[in-house]
């Protein structure tokens, strides 16, 4: 495993990272880095990732997803980010989260425009919807491949989480916090909006929000 040590320790190290901000949590959420045209390193199923070392991590051929390092199963996700690396061959990094102001608008059925692009430079104009199916299923893999497109990097999975992608592990991680903060606004600005609701209502909810949000680890 000499010369994925250094992936699988980077795939460690994001997953602490996402727990510590409060998008992973236990086993959930998981991730895919690509290590050449052939091979990517993914997060191992149903282990927590307070508990989960280097040598956890799979290696796997991404053609046909054969395991090739690793003695633990895969994320029952891989399917979604192998879809992603496929697709895109410049695209490095692959996450699924559960994070949650962007979770609670995959919850709203549909997708999102970004109303100012020049803010939020890392989502492109539109967060595209993919249908609800089952977690871990070839379904959803299909579903998202419908859904992809090289203009949008940022995916709400509906009733689930969101998916991004990126060049490198950085630049996916950019995506993920700018998704974050375009659905607070995005969800604060619809509180403000619905008919019947008062001004002073109004601004409770969305200091509620901001409240929560504040909250999160960082």
């Amino acid at each position: 495993m000499s010369d994925t040590l250094e992936a699988r320790e980077q795939v460690v190290d994001l997953c602490l990272h996402l727990v510590r901000r409060g998008f992973f949590a236990a086993t959930g959420g998981n991730l895919a880095l690509r290590l050449d045209a052939e091979r990517i390193a993914v997060t191992p199923s149903a282990l927590d990732y307070y508990q989960m070392g280097a040598e956890d991590v799979c290696i796997l051929r991404l053609a046909d997803l054969h395991q090739l390092e690793g003695d633990r199963a895969p994320s029952v996700e891989t399917g979604l980010h192998a879809r992603v690396l496929r697709r895109f061959p410049a695209a490095g990094c692959s996450l699924h989260t559960h994070q949650p102001l962007a979770s609670a608008c995959t919850l709203l059925g549909e997708a999102l425009s970004v109303d100012d692009p020049e803010r939020w430079p890392e989502l492109g104009r539109r967060l595209p919807l993919v249908g609800y199916a089952p977690s871990g299923t070839g379904w959803l893999a299909k579903r998202l491949d419908r859904a992809l497109s090289a203009e949008s990097p940022a995916y709400l999975l509906r009733n689930h989480g969101v998916l991004c992608y990126g060049a490198s592990a950085r630049q996916t991680l950019a995506v993920l916090e700018q998704l974050e903060a375009f659905c607070e606004h995005y969800l604060v600005g619809r509180i403000a909006s619905r008919p019947g609701v008062s001004a002073a209502d109004s601004l409770a909810r969305q200091r509620l929000l901001t409240t929560l949000t504040a909250s999160l680890p960082s």
